[in-house]
């Protein structure tokens, strides 16, 4: 990490000159080359990032330079028209779809990226989902409009049609592929070229619109003001009343239906050939929100269990969200938090209401990508580095001791593989579980856990990719040499009637025994939905200080599964009788008879395996179709139609991961190399009876 070597001038900025936003797309679309082009002509850095090159400011792992992707979110500040702008560079590539999801939770703001030729993609489909979970109001930039086959009025029927969006036009292409040279500004009918540098950094504005775009640009300005009016009844009724409306007034009510999800403005250009990117920054400023146009936010009170509002402005009680942990190797845990209201003082204290904890902040940092940034305090709106706090995690609430309240929490998604990892030499076991779990700190989709029948140490995670880089990194930055074992399934087990069976643990060991003693019933819950514990014990048949314990045993009883040791999930337990004894009982106790009552009731209810399906997409040339349809099949893929698109066919299928194993390699030779293809986790379902039965078989089980 580079040293101190970032000041950022004038950063205090009222609220309303204050943008948070994350720059969000699939895999490819020129996400991090966009970040690079708005860092460049705001003036943060001072030469262009080049992804090929490995020169990118918030590409800076090895591994994101190597492999020329995104892999951590990555935030600086800059600034554009007087405007503070704070930005999240999020990956594209779905194996790390948790620095997207914790992002996201704390931006105000999006631009989406898409390309021009490809249009809207799976993984665009899944940030957009991820940002309307979010309310995250967006801007879209349709990039590589220098590209052959790009298709700009085609990429925005796409948006409109599978995002459910309406695309306001603001800027249309002048010229495309390699004739492509700027932008028609739609609202002032105005043409932007880039014809004064190659770095794109003056323009060209040119009052008048090229002859051939005449009655293209008089379509798209109608249009974007009919749009505009209809989200405001007093222009609306001034429009239809023949009055001239204004360009500001029309730019004030956009802004208004952007940050109201009524409207998405949208533009295009070529980041990598230096233009557009001015226009997108414009945009940025004028109708992504600041803190003030969101007003507040919802906690609940953990003393009251009432839901309470913070204003986002500094001079309200304190209010942050801990949404990313990094581990720093100069100054250690790095806790990147959102400062929703209040102001941090450097050297303070702050209270984790998640945990219940008092947690020193020692200093508080800004951060440029790897470069950071000392500051004295921290203000509502702003984006910054805690260091200090030694027990808070992604998704913890900190507040003042005196005024709690509880955000809404980061919710992820499991992990589908893993895999076995040990020491290269014995001496090594200590510092490899030390390592693991400082990655799993940082990481909310990477899980660590002990095989108690085998010893062995199994990670999992989103996908082989998001499991290498692992890997990698604890050679690089920790020094560690391990072995891994191959990549398997993360399978569950699940029940599939309703069962009740009874727990006892009793022993008697001169003087003092032990005794616990439950009856429990186990439901099948819809799949996706996890665990639930109902607590139905009456006439305190089952002392109160034990129910946590029985709620522990069945626990761990879930996590090391009954069927084939694979975790149990999408089941309801509920504990509605037992006994106890007045000396012998105790959590322990308890606790193993949990266990026992669970796994007992398992067995009753009967069990089964399910499995991670993905969703997969392959896009082929026409005459290759057949082959791949055939071979999805023939891998209990349920193929879900197929979209031409130019001069090849994108093929749409459900596929289980277990059958997915050197897909890459077996599409290469279907195709003589000619194709590519996207895959991402979707769902569960049930594994078939034979797989199962076979699964049992080469363990040995039957």
């Amino acid at each position: 990490m580079a040293a101190q070597s970032v000041i950022t001038k004038n950063r205090v900025v009222p609220l309303e000159k204050i943008r948070n936003i994350g720059i969000i797309a699939h895999i490819d679309s020129g996400k991090t080359t966009t970040t690079e082009r708005i860092l460049f002509y705001t003036g943060r850095t001072y030469k262009l990032g080049d992804i090929d090159e490995g020169t990118t400011q918030m590409d800076w792992m090895p591994q994101e330079k190597e492999r020329g992707i995104t892999i951590v979110s990555a935030a600086t500040t800059t600034f554009w028209r007087g405007v503070r702008i704070n930005i999240i560079d999020t990956p594209g590539h779905i194996d790390f779809t948790a620095e997207v999801e914790r992002s996201l939770r704390v931006l105000d703001g999006g631009v989406v990226i898409f390309d021009a030729e490809e249009g809207v993609q799976s993984q665009s489909e899944t940030v957009w989902r991820q940002a309307d979970k979010y309310k995250v109001p967006r801007v879209c930039f349709i990039n590589k409009m220098d590209k052959l086959g790009a298709d700009f009025e085609g990429t925005v029927k796409e948006i409109e049609e599978r995002l459910g969006v309406k695309v306001a036009v603001m800027t249309y292409p002048i010229g495309k592929e390699h004739e492509f040279k700027g932008v028609v500004d739609i609202l002032e009918k105005k043409s932007l070229i880039w014809d004064k540098d190659e770095e794109g950094t003056e323009y060209s504005v040119i009052e008048s619109i090229p002859e051939d775009l005449k009655k293209k640009v008089e379509f798209f300005h109608a249009r974007l003001i009919e749009q505009i009016v209809e989200t405001d009844d007093n222009l609306l009724h001034r429009y239809l009343n023949g009055e001239n409306i204004s360009v500001s007034e029309l730019k004030t009510v956009l802004r208004k239906a952007t940050i109201s999800y009524k409207l998405v403005p949208t533009y295009c250009g070529s980041s990598l050939r230096n233009k557009g990117v001015q226009p997108l920054l414009d945009a940025i400023v004028d109708y992504l929100p600041s803190p003030l146009d969101l007003k507040k936010i919802e906690g609940i009170n953990p003393k009251t269990n009432k839901k309470e509002e913070r204003l986002l402005v500094p001079e309200e009680k304190f209010t942050a969200l801990a949404f990313k942990i990094q581990l720093d190797p100069h100054v250690g845990k790095l806790t990147y938090t959102r400062i929703y209201s209040g102001v941090l003082e450097s050297g303070s204290y702050v209270y984790n209401v998640s945990r219940d904890k008092k947690e020193r902040v020692s200093r508080l940092l800004l951060m440029h990508a790897n470069q950071r940034e000392e500051i004295d305090k921290a203000y509502a709106g702003e984006i910054v580095a805690l260091v200090g706090p030694k027990e808070t995690r992604t998704g913890d609430t900190l507040s003042s001791q005196e005024h709690p309240i509880l955000l809404e929490k980061i919710t992820f998604p499991e992990p589908v593989i893993s895999l076995a990892i040990e020491p290269k030499t014995k001496a090594d076991q200590e510092k490899l579980s030390y390592n693991l779990q400082r990655l799993s700190e940082e990481d909310p989709t990477f899980k660590v856990k002990i095989d108690h029948e085998t010893g062995q140490t199994i990670i999992s995670g989103m996908g082989e990719l998001h499991l290498e880089v692992i890997v990698d990194r604890m050679k690089r930055e920790m020094g560690m040499e391990v072995k891994v074992g191959k990549p398997q399934v993360a399978y569950k087990e699940t029940v599939i009637k309703a069962a009740e069976a009874e727990g006892k643990y009793i022993r008697q060991t001169g003087g003092h025994g032990q005794y616990g003693h439950c009856l429990i019933k186990v439901e099948p819950l819809p799949r996706g939905e996890g665990f639930k514990f109902i607590n139905k014990i009456k006439g305190g048949v089952i002392p109160a200080e034990f129910i946590p314990a029985v709620e522990k045993g069945v626990l761990e009883a879930m996590e090391k599964g009954v069927l084939l040791g694979f975790p149990i999930t999408d089941i309801a337990v509920t504990l509605y009788d037992g006994s106890y004894h007045e000396v012998d009982s105790s959590d322990i106790a308890f606790k193993i008879a949990g266990s026992i009552a669970l796994q007992e009731a398992a067995k009753k209810a009967g069990l089964t395996l399910i499995e991670p399906i993905m969703k997969l997409e392959v896009t082929v040339p026409e005459e290759f179709m057949g082959p791949v349809i055939g071979d999805i099949s023939s891998k209990r893929g349920k193929i879900l139609g197929t979209e031409k698109k130019h001069k090849a066919v994108v093929i749409k299928a459900y596929v289980p991961l277990a059958e997915l194993s050197g897909y890459a390699t077996t599409l290469r030779s279907l195709t003589e190399g000619r194709c590519f293809f996207y895959m991402e986790p979707s769902h569960y379902e049930e594994v078939p009876q034979n797989i199962i039965q076979a699964m049992i078989s080469s363990k040995g089980l039957r």
